[in-house]
């Protein structure tokens, strides 16, 4: 009787054992809590592999990416990798001045990406760029999603506030970017022309650019005389050198 007390938790002891070694094998990485509760960045999971997702920056390199209209000279640019982020060292006056393109066109997309600005920083991502000899800037044909540091005096200003549809589109709902130093998170939805913009899990921009409604508002805005501004639904995406310091990471599009 006595042997059988003893034997009891070692058994006991055993199975749990066996328990938790299976337990530990499982994967657990390939969860996005797991992902965000480790800080791990400019990676996909599981599950966004097999929704279509890609990276846009793969957190190494500035593959997949060239300077607009210079694409000789990207390696000699601001843009640069710094600590698993794609920097943009736009104060040094050593570097060739551009903005970040992509080489590839995109027309129906969802884009997500974290960023954040230099202190009082502005800067901007346009999608639908054209990257033709008759145009030297992206704003020239790509409407651009507004980048703003929370300390900027532009932060005031409704048709330049972060979120916005710069220069045309004020917030469709308020919405604060986060503190100086702190990251963002926008998306970007793109769909036979029709465009939503969010901020921070709101959303800030929707626009139809075939409709009537939109060219109206073109009209009356300061790209009235741009002939070529916001004409494509499809194009290139780029992130502006506006003279500050930023910062992106987990830059990530699916194809719709």
């Amino acid at each position: 009787m006595r042997n059988l007390f003893i034997s009891l938790p070692i058994i006991l002891f055993f199975i749990v054992s066996c328990q938790t070694d299976i337990k530990s094998d499982k994967p657990v990485w390939h969860t996005k809590k797991w992902v965000v509760e480790n800080k791990i960045h400019n990676q996909l999971t599981s599950t966004e592999k097999e929704l279509g997702w890609t990276l846009l920056f793969d957190g190494k390199s500035l593959n997949g990416w060239h300077l607009y209209q210079k694409s000789d000279s990207t390696q000699f640019s601001g843009w640069t990798v710094k600590n698993g982020t794609l920097f943009c060292d736009a104060t040094n006056e050593t570097k060739v001045f551009g903005d970040l393109t992509t080489d590839k066109v995109y027309e129906n997309y969802e884009l997500v990406f974290d960023w954040k600005m230099d202190i009082r920083g502005n800067g901007g991502v346009f999608i639908n760029v054209q990257e033709t000899p008759e145009y030297n800037a992206t704003y020239n044909t790509g409407p651009e999603y507004q980048l703003l540091d929370s300390n900027h005096s532009d932060t005031n200003t409704p048709l330049k506030k972060a979120g916005c549809l710069w220069g045309v589109s004020p917030q469709l709902n308020e919405v604060d970017v986060n503190n100086s130093g702190q990251w963002n998170t926008s998306k970007i939805i793109q769909q036979n022309g029709k465009i939503e913009f969010y901020l921070n899990g709101k959303i800030t921009a929707k626009e139809d650019f075939t409709s009537e409604e939109w060219k109206n508002k073109v009209a009356i805005s300061r790209f009235k005389d741009n002939t070529g501004f916001a004409q494509a639904i499809k194009g290139k995406i780029a992130l502006q050198n506006w003279y500050f310091n930023s910062w992106f990471r987990n830059m990530k599009i699916r194809e719709l």
